[in-house]
């Protein structure tokens, strides 16, 4: 069956005084099916983080511009995406002088194919129908806690040290980077990057829900921004989201026969 993409970012201030995360669907710019979807979550003060999300996003686009499918890997293309924008991000900070670090997260779209990466607490979910497939594990402290077995997810959601990171972009040490691919892609396929400002505020299943119960991926982000927003209850963080789901391509319908043209005569039979 052929498929299509569904797809929308979102993005919400909350109850911050900036926006401090970025978010983009980046068409390849030979088209070929390809895109890359990336979240980024800056830290570091006023205008600090601002400016590392923004780097993350620049980047990826500047490196997705240059790929090539057939000559190269999309490992290639995530480590080198998120290893460039830490080193530039780790250099802006002697011209800003601030202490800018940000979290990562992509996904690049193939025909058949999609892989992703991820550093820091940003996250990537996969989910087929209502049901979660995969969701990525966070480079945090409270994330190594539920590993260990000595929290529970439910209590790593309200846990007082829940945002302090093991790795980031930025940082002294080169960051930590986790990867992931699949290809047995379906039709009821979603694949969900966002920010701790919206997982933060739901189980895996609860998303999981929501985004199936929507007609489109534009509908699931305004649900999902709406129900962070109203459980925020006026200390809300930066909202950052990209939504891809697989739907059914439609089917072209039959070019109708054409008949004798306006006016023109109908051909007759010989005597």
């Amino acid at each position: 069956m052929p498929i299509s993409i569904d797809a929308c970012v979102a993005q919400h201030q909350g109850d911050r005084r900036e926006q401090q995360d970025r978010v983009a669907i980046l068409p390849h710019p030979r088209g070929g099916g390809v895109a890359l979807a990336v979240v980024a979550d800056g830290m570091g003060g006023h205008t600090g983080g601002v400016i590392a999300a923004q780097q993350v996003i620049h980047t990826a686009r500047d490196n997705l511009e240059r790929f090539s499918a057939r000559s190269e890997s999309a490992r290639t293309l995530l480590e080198s995406s998120i290893n460039e924008a830490h080193m530039l991000i780790k250099a802006s900070r002697f011209i800003n002088e601030k202490d800018p670090h940000s979290t990562a997260v992509m996904l690049l779209l193939q025909p058949g194919k999609v892989s992703w990466a991820h550093c820091g607490d940003s996250r990537f979910y996969r989910f087929r129908g209502g049901s979660l497939v995969f969701r990525s594990t966070d480079h945090s402290y409270v994330a190594q806690l539920v590993v260990q077995g000595r929290v529970t997810p439910e209590q790593a959601l309200v846990h007082p040290h829940r945002n302090i990171l093991l790795t980031s972009l930025g940082g002294v040490e080169a960051p930590k980077i986790a990867f992931g691919d699949a290809e047995d892609l379906q039709v009821g396929d979603t694949f969900l990057l966002c920010s701790d400002g919206l997982w933060g505020y739901f189980t895996d299943q609860e998303l999981a829900w929501v985004i199936d119960g929507a007609s489109s991926a534009r509908e699931a982000s305004e649900l999902l921004v709406d129900r962070a927003r109203a459980m925020g209850n006026g200390d809300g963080d930066n909202i950052s989201l990209a939504i891809l789901k697989l739907v059914a391509a439609p089917v072209p319908e039959p070019a109708p026969i054409a008949g004798p043209a306006a006016g023109s005569l109908a051909p007759q039979s010989a005597k």
